[in-house]
């Protein structure tokens, strides 16, 4: 089914989850298993306001919003990592810690970027038309208001920003696998795709989807750990 997928410090390829594509589906199984999140007030409202500016249903076009807004905490969180270095570094082991941080939160952000590309380019493949309001600007004010959310909430308190990722992650994974059941013709769709050799030799768009879904859990995993950690590790 294609070459082997490693995680990015290993094989250079950008996905957040250990699965090669031969081992995904089993994971993926496992995954529909699991229960949703009892997701927070911040996330319910942004999952209403998604619904009701792009509806229900789950399309491509409303995951290439998902994706938009995805970056954002993490971009929060190394703007703030970076900025704390600044102020500790005469502790450098503290500093260490929180340098790691950031690096963390750009290796994050790198793989939902890759998320977003492969989005537009399915798109792209459908011909899909950006509209100037719903497909320019409504994502763009989302993903503002989500990254000054997620700031302020990570210098408050940490653990209130991990929460609302996760939350966010975990919507994101089972409404990806909700997709791939709901379209069984994506299984027989072949992926073509200029971000293989980044992303992953994935043979069709089901599961490259499937894999985004994986790289979601992923993120929502690392981000429940986070939350039970005092900020940058004391």
């Amino acid at each position: 089914m294609g070459t082997d997928v490693e995680p990015s410090d290993e094989g250079g390829v950008i996905t957040a989850h250990h699965y090669k594509p031969t081992e995904i589906h089993q994971a993926a199984a496992a995954a529909r298993k699991q229960k949703k999140r009892r997701y927070g007030i911040a996330a319910r409202l942004l999952f209403l306001t998604l619904d009701l500016i792009y509806g229900n249903k789950s399309t491509l076009e409303k995951f290439r919003i998902l994706e938009v807004v995805a970056r954002v905490p993490y971009q929060a969180w190394e703007q703030v990592a970076f900025v704390a270095v600044t102020h500790t570094h005469e502790d450098p082991s503290f500093a260490r810690r929180v340098h790691d941080r950031a690096l963390l939160a750009r290796t994050q952000q790198d793989n939902e970027l890759f998320h977003l590309l492969i989005v537009e380019e399915l798109l792209d493949s459908r011909t899909f038309n950006r509209s100037a309001i719903r497909g320019r600007f409504l994502p763009q004010l989302l993903a503002f208001a989500y990254y000054h959310l997620s700031w302020i909430l990570y210098v408050a308190r940490p653990q209130l920003s991990f929460g609302l990722n996760a939350d966010f992650e975990d919507h994101a994974m089972h409404t990806y696998l909700a997709y791939v059941d709901d379209h069984p013709d994506l299984a027989e769709q072949t992926w073509v795709s200029q971000f293989k050799a980044e992303y992953g030799d994935y043979r069709t768009v089901a599961d490259v989807l499937t894999s985004m879904a994986l790289d979601e859990q992923h993120h929502r995993d690392e981000s429940v750990a986070l939350i039970e950690a005092a900020r940058f590790g004391q």
